[in-house]
């Protein structure tokens, strides 16, 4: 990792990174995060401890193998939600979350998919094993499983992702009135944004862009997709000649 102080320094690293056939990724430098940053350790759907790892002297990274310095912090809602998120997204149950504290918020460095433990564990005085090999346990107790693949049994039904588009009729209607249970469509997931409702109440109301995790029959579903989407998705299917294909075919 190399920091640039400006634009023309760049370059030059980037030329001559890029002469050696080396790849190349270029990151916005965060100077509010003043050599700091946070690692929030995620287990399932919590975080379960979490850490703020502060440069020494003149070095702008803060990994503790480099002499960086931790300290207990409390995350609030949002660099929980963030980093639980990021975990989430990139499939991951444990892991370690890297954020820096932005002026606009937390801003993801890395998503960790085997974190060490040696670090936040000195630093938080947690049983952070404990807790990942809790959540082993509680998964053998009471697997998840894989929704799609179960609820796809039945023919003709299926899950799939719908969109609240922007004039959508569905803008404004509650659940319950939207008529979905009666094309026997159960919405299982609302996703609004960043927010994640889980089987959410008959009485929420559809806003525009909203996405909908539902079960049902597949062929209602697909009705519900606006007109000029299907034509676009619509598969062209030529017709054969009559004449027979030359054998060197």
């Amino acid at each position: 990792m190399i920091l640039a102080e400006t634009e023309k320094v760049a370059e030059a690293i980037i030329e001559t990174l890029q002469s050696t056939r080396k790849n190349v990724l270029v990151q916005k430098f965060v100077a509010e995060g003043k050599g700091r940053d946070i690692r929030a350790f995620v287990v399932g759907d919590q975080v379960v401890g979490a850490m703020r790892r502060v440069a020494q002297g003149t070095e702008f990274r803060s990994n503790v193998h480099r002499g960086g310095k931790t300290e207990v912090v409390t995350l609030d809602d949002t660099y929980k939600d963030t980093a639980i998120r990021a975990a989430q997204i990139m499939g991951l149950r444990v892991a370690g979350v890297d954020m820096l504290e932005g002026n606009d918020g937390p801003q993801i460095m890395e998503v960790n998919s085997s974190p060490g433990l040696e670090g936040i564990e000195t630093c938080t005085q947690l049983d952070i094993a404990g807790a990942i090999v809790d959540y082993i346990a509680a998964q053998v107790d009471f697997p998840e499983i894989d929704l799609r693949q179960r609820l796809t049994v039945s023919r003709g039904y299926g899950v799939a992702e719908l969109h609240i588009p922007a004039g959508s009729n569905y803008i404004g209607k509650k659940i319950s009135d939207s008529g979905l249970s009666e094309q026997d469509i159960n919405v299982l997931t609302l996703y609004r944004g960043s927010l994640v409702i889980p089987n959410p109440r008959h009485s929420r109301t559809f806003e525009t862009s909203d996405r909908l995790l539902c079960f049902g029959k597949l062929d209602a579903m697909k009705g519900l997709i606006p007109e000029k989407v299907a034509k676009r998705r619509k598969p062209k299917v030529k017709t054969l000649p009559d004449d027979p294909l030359p054998e060197s075919v």
